[in-house]
């Protein structure tokens, strides 16, 4: 079995030491010795590979990894097809599925919280893609707001208000009926599990979610400055370099956090502003840090690595975490941050010169 351990800090603080380990096994029907199984974990929305592991000639297959000190959500992936599960300590899960469908025609056992997320999974794809109506979305919602609610400091609560549906946000953070779920949420594991590293986050969401629902509802001839603390971004660059959104923006006057696709009709303009920008106002304290939700990783190594500024890479793309905790409901969307905090947001990329001339 081939170790492929990254990220070593951020998967220490949520796993414990090696003489406990989690066992996950099963069959993959259809496969054989040529195919691999990636299992990873999540920090956050971040996926980090933990080990891989060849199914053998009767696509059976078996893979453990040091247990996690706090639940946390794992996936087995196969290829472009993933299946999620949280981990509880020393759980031993059986996981059944196929080749073709392997990210869709699957089932779990061994936990009951396992199951639960597989259930979620198995419903939203019965939604998703224009196959549910809004009626139906809604209905579901509230049947998981009830279940959330139950337990809000628990693992698939966390699970179920970071979930995406066709790109969006389950759970909204400006709606909100939304917002007061994933409150229950923050708040919960706030008072039960200060010391989870998945807190800060969720308080974050919580708070920016606030921030701009008030100025979503402030009067219209009332000038609402959104002003909110930065959501903590850490990806790698094409050299495999990570890079901290806040240790970015304490090192710097002012950072233009910039989410695009180089795949985009709209990139090649999009980053010619970027770069005249960049030339003008570097030398007085400004940097860009360019998160990529391309699907393509060749596309953006092509591009990333011509270019003067911080690029990084999303691999989750626009189901990333990333893309929900700042309510990017489309690409280019860049935000302007000062002296740590963010004090604009730009959607429209012809009026991003005169934004960013006020804060030099």
């Amino acid at each position: 079995m081939k170790k492929i351990i990254l990220m070593m800090v951020a998967i220490a603080l949520l796993t414990a030491c090696d003489g406990n380990k989690f066992q996950v096994e099963g069959t993959v029907e259809g496969a054989n010795d040529s195919t691999t199984l990636i299992l990873e974990q999540s920090s956050n929305g971040e996926w980090f590979i933990l080990d891989s592991v060849k199914v053998d000639k009767n696509g059976h297959f078996s893979v453990s990894a040091p247990a996690p000190e706090v639940p946390n959500i794992f996936q087995l992936r196969l290829g472009g097809q993933t299946i999620c599960f949280p981990i509880d300590s020393l759980d031993h899960l059986t996981i059944k599925s196929n080749l073709a469908n392997f990210g869709s025609d699957y089932t779990i056992s061994g936990s009951e919280h396992a199951e639960q997320v597989m259930k979620i999974d198995k419903e939203a794809m019965q939604l998703a893609g224009g196959k549910g109506t809004a009626a139906q979305l809604q209905s579901w919602k509230d049947q998981l707001a009830r279940q959330i609610v139950a337990d809000p400091s628990g693992i698939v609560a966390y699970y179920t208000i970071n979930k995406y549906i066709d790109g969006k946000p389950l759970f909204d953070p400006t709606n909100d009926n939304d917002l007061r779920i994933i409150g229950a949420v923050a708040n919960a594991f706030n008072s039960f599990r200060p010391d989870d590293p998945r807190t800060d986050y969720l308080v974050n969401l919580l708070l920016n979610g606030q921030r701009r629902r008030r100025a979503m509802s402030a009067p219209s001839d009332t000038v609402y400055a959104d002003v909110a603390s930065i959501i903590d971004i850490k990806l790698q660059d094409y050299d495999g370099k990570e890079y901290s959104l806040s240790k970015v923006a304490a090192d710097n006057r002012v950072v233009l956090l910039d989410f695009t696709a180089y795949t985009i009709d709209i990139s090649p303009r999009l980053n010619k502003l970027l770069n005249d920008i960049y030339q003008q106002y570097h030398s007085r304290g400004l940097t860009i840090y360019q998160v990529s939700v391309d699907q393509d990783n060749v596309a953006w190594r092509q591009s990333a690595q011509n270019l003067p500024w911080i690029t990084v890479f999303d691999p989750l793309s626009i189901n990333s975490q990333n893309v929900g905790a700042y309510n990017v409901t489309g690409i280019p969307t860049t935000f302007i941050i000062k002296n740590g905090e963010i004090v604009e947001r730009v959607e429209d990329a012809s009026q991003l010169k005169t934004a960013v001339a006020k804060y030099m």
